[in-house]
């Protein structure tokens, strides 16, 4: 008689789960990504009790984003769990600036938060779940995404670091690294009910965060909708199983698009340019998937445009006009398609430290009295002699001035002081079409 194996336990399983994402040769330190809420908190005991066994040493950092007054003590509650399972621990404290989106502007600081603590750390483990991936398709169902959007999130995505200095931090930093680091999520198929039992049996403390009932976001919305759903035969699991499915469409679509880029598109000092008639006899959704990654990689965009915006600038430019997405100019001239950054976008953009527009490296030479912000046309005019760029390119470009008087700029071949280097957070084009 054949005896079938039981289901392996929930520790087991994240064994598994962490042995696909970094092993068979184990870092020496991997960092954990703690809020205090239940699937965090189930994740550190389950990566404390995995490491111990491999031997392996754990860093935890929490993110206090400044707002909710609950947040530092639920900080301290990782904090006091932490050194309970004698893991050193920091808080990493965030304030809003009011400015976007708050939710989008709270992960990506998460992200540039915990890129900086870092430090020497490859790795760091984010406890997002199956009920994640059953949530992100919803969402972005109900915005009309296509497979790109649909797409479940991958088990680990690389990050450049920042070069900047440590972020405000209270408690166990690692030493400094290249900044470099890769994202890991070694719960995405573990349901959140299960680590909420696991939570309750051992009786862990955790935290319920409100905005996850507050039907003001829409992650909330659709949370609320899985147990109906399910009621109805559409499974969590179901859910988060498409998603996957459609990861491996995207990833094949990714692969189509990065062929065909490396012969119908080029570089121009950060410009993508296409040859628009190889670009009208692509299929449909390649062309968008070009489109949106040029627009991406030209305004180091953290997302891709709205598929109906995106459809709609495609049809433009396919048809001869000339237009503005995403923060930047798409700009027909003859059989090419330039896609520049957009003046409006950056014209009151000035660089911080040696960083502009996000793509931008910059040296001054140390001359901290000076500006970097764009061009623009009292810049161009100033500028006076025609460099070959352009000038829908020049409005745009990074440029050195004292006050109103403009010191240089190399996209003008204008002046000295100023050097420039193209440094992309998503990566060169057309590498940025491939998943990390």
């Amino acid at each position: 008689m054949l005896v079938r194996p039981g289901p392996a336990s929930l520790d087991q399983r994240f064994a598994d789960a962490m042995g696909r994402l970094v092993g068979p040769d184990f870092p020496t330190d991997i960092g954990l990504a703690v809020s205090g809420g239940g699937d965090s908190m189930a994740m550190l005991h389950l990566a404390a009790g995995w490491a111990r066994v491999f031997g392996i040493r754990l860093w935890v950092v929490t993110v206090d984003h400044g707002l909710r007054r609950e947040a530092p003590q639920e900080a301290a509650m990782v904090a006091d769990e932490a050194a309970g399972l004698n893991l050193p621990h920091a808080t990493l404290r965030w304030h809003w600036d009011g400015q976007g989106n708050l939710m989008g502007a709270a992960r990506r600081a998460r992200l540039d938060l915990i890129g900086r603590w870092s430090g020497n750390l490859c790795h760091v483990c984010f406890a997002h779940t199956e009920d994640d991936l059953a949530e992100g398709l919803l969402m972005r169902l109900s915005r009309g995404s296509g497979v790109e959007g649909l797409s479940a999130i991958a088990p680990s995505r690389n990050h450049d670091g920042p070069d900047d200095a440590p972020p405000d931090v209270a408690g166990d930093m690692p030493l400094r690294g290249d900044g470099t680091w890769i994202q890991l999520r070694p719960l995405l198929e573990i349901p959140r009910a299960e680590l909420r039992h696991y939570l309750k049996v051992l009786k862990i403390p955790f935290t319920d965060d409100p905005t996850n009932i507050d039907d003001t976001y829409l992650r909330a919305r659709m949370r609320a909708l899985l147990d109906p759903l399910e009621d109805a035969g559409l499974a969590r699991s179901t859910l988060a199983a498409t998603s996957r499915r459609l990861a491996r469409a995207r990833d094949a679509l990714e692969a189509r698009a990065f062929d065909v880029a490396t012969r119908i598109a080029a570089m121009d000092h950060g410009d993508v340019l296409f040859d628009r008639d190889g670009l009208a006899a692509t299929e449909a959704d390649t062309q968008l998937r070009l489109l949106a990654a040029a627009l991406q990689y030209v305004a180091s965009a953290d997302y891709r445009p709205r598929e109906a915006a995106l459809e709609a600038a495609l049809d433009r430019v396919l048809s001869g006009g000339d237009t503005a997405l995403h923060g930047c100019r798409l700009v027909v001239r003859g059989d090419r398609l330039r896609i520049v950054r957009e003046y409006e976008a950056v014209k009151d953009t000035v660089a911080e430290g040696d960083v502009w527009d996000r793509r931008w490296r910059i040296s001054t030479f140390g001359n901290k009295d000076l500006t970097v912000r764009a061009l623009g046309p009292d810049g161009a005019a100033q500028a006076g002699r025609d460099s070959g760029a352009p000038h829908v390119s020049l409005l745009s470009a990074p440029a050195l001035f004292d006050g109103e008087r403009l010191i240089a700029c190399p996209r003008a071949e204008f002046g000295a002081g100023l050097e420039v280097r193209l440094a992309p957070p998503r990566g060169e084009f057309p590498q940025c079409l491939l998943s990390h």
